[in-house]
Order: C-alpha cells, then structure tokens, then sequence
C-alpha cells in the first residue's frame, strides 16, 4: 500500500489521476447539485449479478449504467428526485442480488444514505427567512432580562 503523498493528495484534490483529468467524478465526495454519481458494488462470490443487475436497472427511466471502476461494480448516474442509492439497492437486494459486504462498503453506503435523505429533506423544506427570524431573536433578547439592559432614563444618562 503507498503512502499519502502531497501530490496524490492534490491530484485527487484536483480530481486527476495520472495527470489526466477524471472521465466521471468519483462515486463517493460530495457531489452538488440532483444528479448523482455512485456506485454498485456486488459479492465477488456473484459475479453474473453484475451483468444482471445492468439489464434491470437500465429499464429504468433517467438511469445511466456503466462498468464501474472497482472489480464487480456498476457506476451509475440518477437524479435524486427520482432515486436514491438507498431504494436502488434494497431493490436488488430483494430481487436476489448480492452486495459487498465489506466494511468499506457499508460505512460508504451508510453515508451516502444520509447524504441523500438530508438533501432531499432539505429540499423539501421551505426557504428560512433568515432576516426575520433574526428579528424575533433580536426582540425576545430585549425582554428577557439578561443583566445587560440600563434602567436610567436616556436623557439622564451621561455620554462620556
């Protein structure tokens, strides 16, 4: 295994790998936007699920299918308003695919789980009034007595 290097660390910082820029960005770092790149990665004990997993998922509408980087994987591209990795894999699984099971795959697939529902949560929730809700904290702070406020009438005050 090779070490972290200050010039991997910006290659991949810059999403390049040999000096070349990436083709599709990598399924896991953040992505912004709806649309999604992740990937499928299957038992290596399943390797015809791979090629049978790309036929039922390109029957879906607005799904991207490609060999995935990893050994036994699927890349593939969605908008998050129609899918999630979340549903698309509790579907094969209960279709009989088998996932990775590895450690690295389901902290990965943990996280992108969150990512998408607080995104899609997000995006569901209405715009905050930032300004406003300032405001009631500025005036509920003005009457609360918090030890701060001057009770001597201002024209008896003394600037100084």
């Amino acid at each position: 295994m090779s070490r972290m290097t200050p010039e991997k660390a910006r290659e991949l910082r810059d999403e390049k790998r040999d000096g070349k820029p990436r083709t599709r960005p990598a399924a896991f770092v953040p992505q912004p936007g709806t649309r999604k790149h992740r990937e499928l990665r299957f038992d290596h004990q399943h390797p015809e699920h791979v090629e049978e997993a790309r036929k039922l998922l390109a029957g879906l509408e607005g799904m991207e299918i490609d060999t995935g980087i990893a050994p036994y994987s699927l890349s593939i591209w969605y908008e998050i308003s129609d899918y999630s990795l979340e549903g698309l894999e509790a579907a094969l699984v209960r279709q009989g695919f088998h996932l990775d099971n590895s450690l690295y795959s389901k902290l990965m697939r943990t996280v992108v789980y969150f990512c998408e529902e607080t995104q899609m949560r997000n995006m569901r929730v209405p715009e905050r009034l930032i300004k406003k809700s300032h405001d009631v904290y500025s005036k509920a702070w003005e009457h609360h007595p918090h030890g701060d406020h001057d009770e001597t009438p201002p024209e008896l005050r003394q600037e100084r």
